[in-house]
């Protein structure tokens, strides 16, 4: 049995369905962007690229919290 997905990445499968690009591009233009802060990034995803809210955090929160880990 799979482990049940929890946390941002439980929004993945309906963020690639709806925008039409994989998690790794988005995750590739959070971090060439000039933009560090979290609510900056949040707030450039749904500006430039049309996500909701919810989407935009979940790839930035967890594209920071993997880069932290680096």
């Amino acid at each position: 049995m799979a482990a049940e997905v929890k946390g941002p990445a439980s929004y993945f499968p309906s963020i690639e369905k709806k925008y039409g690009r994989p998690i790794a591009e988005w995750k590739e233009l959070i971090r060439t962007s000039p933009l560090t802060k979290h609510m900056e990034l949040v707030n450039w995803l749904k500006s430039e690229h049309g996500l909701g809210h919810g989407h935009a955090n979940a790839l930035v929160a967890h594209t920071l919290v993997e880069d932290a880990g680096k």
